[in-house]
């Protein structure tokens, strides 16, 4: 693809200067999401809340209720995305998502427990419900089993973990269906939103959890741009590279484990990120994963944080739960870039 080869020659000569234009356009993106609600902010009270001159409604509307939610989205989007990226490169698959290693599954089996068995418990921990919690021990839970299964005294298989995966999320997806079987509407309802994904209990303590696993995250994932270029070309050839490759893996499974477990303990089930974001970025810029990692943070955070403003919107003051928007708003410029690729394919 003609266009897809000049931004590839584009990329390392402009790097650092894309990065800086990434950052201000989210700066922007998000302070234009900050608008948009059931009651709208004009841009003259955005600028005065800006200034510290705003109203009491306002303010209480824009830093209270919209911000957080507004932050919580690029960090959910960008770990999503992330991961999906070093799922896809983990894998060698392009389509490839976090869900192959049980994660998603085994934290919908967590939050279906939680709800059924703990409906009537108040507790929460760093302002984490039990729904969250269980979540989160569910989805770690089967990716340690997963990992243990694919793994022996020669190393970690990537095609036994592939199919390990797929048998717990059958699993897990067992386990869900039979407590949705004796679950009340009430708990029905509860599970099935919980799934759909969701920003409306964004708070304080919540952004700073996910901004701290999202800067971990992101703070290490350079160490792994030239592991993943290696894994690319096969495991015996990145071993003659140099790379330790049992030890990659293992890392990086603990990282898409993390972040995905954080991502859908705090905001429940956003599977389309996770898989197609990091596809359309592979699509334009290639597989180098130096840029394809960092682009596709970007275009995760991006893609929720514009999803979840039109989530609270459209129907105002009803909220469309999030994951049913970024899948609208996604698939079709996914479908647009397949049908170029295709068009270019043929004429070359």
């Amino acid at each position: 693809m003609q266009f897809s080869h000049h931004i590839k020659q584009f990329l390392p000569r402009y790097w650092t200067r894309l990065l800086f234009a990434m950052l201000a356009s989210l700066i922007v993106v998000t302070l234009i999401s900050l608008s948009f609600g059931a009651t709208p902010t004009s841009f003259k009270e955005l600028v005065l809340w800006l200034m510290g001159e705003s109203d009491l409604q306002s303010h209480i509307i824009i830093q209270q209720l919209r911000l957080p939610r507004a932050l919580l989205a690029l960090c959910i989007g960008s770990l999503l995305a992330t991961c999906g990226a070093i799922s896809q490169g983990l894998f060698r698959n392009p389509l490839a998502d976090p869900s192959l290693i049980g994660v998603s599954a085994g934290a919908s089996a967590g939050a279906s427990i939680a709800i059924v068995f703990l409906a009537g418990a108040q507790w929460s921990l760093f302002s984490l419900s039990l729904v969250s919690m269980g979540a989160f021990v569910g989805g770690i839970l089967s990716v340690y089993l997963v990992y243990q299964i694919a793994t022996n005294t020669s190393g970690t298989s990537v095609s036994t973990m592939l199919l390990a995966g797929i048998a717990i999320a059958f699993i897990a997806g067992g386990v869900s269906n039979a407590l949705e079987f004796f679950a009340d509407n009430d708990m029905l309802r509860r599970m099935s939103l919980w799934r759909m994904g969701g920003l409306d209990s964004a708070n304080t303590p919540r952004v700073i959890i996910a901004a701290t696993v999202a800067g971990c995250i992101f703070c290490l994932m350079p160490h792994y741009y030239s592991p993943l270029n290696a894994l690319l070309l096969g495991e015996s050839e990145a071993r003659h590279l140099g790379i330790d490759v049992n030890r990659t893996k293992r890392h990086l499974v603990i990282l898409v484990a993390a972040g995905v477990g954080t991502s859908v303990a705090l905001a429940g089930t956003i599977a389309f990120i996770g898989l197609v974001v990091p596809h359309m970025v592979r699509l334009v810029i290639g597989p180098n994963h130096r840029f394809l990692l960092p682009i596709s943070a970007f275009m995760g955070a991006l893609l929720l944080l514009v999803a979840d403003a039109f989530a609270r919107t459209v129907i105002a003051p009803t909220e469309i739960p999030v994951g049913l928007v970024s899948a609208l708003l996604g698939a079709p410029i996914f479908i647009s870039l397949l049908r170029k690729r295709h068009h270019y394919g043929l004429q070359e």
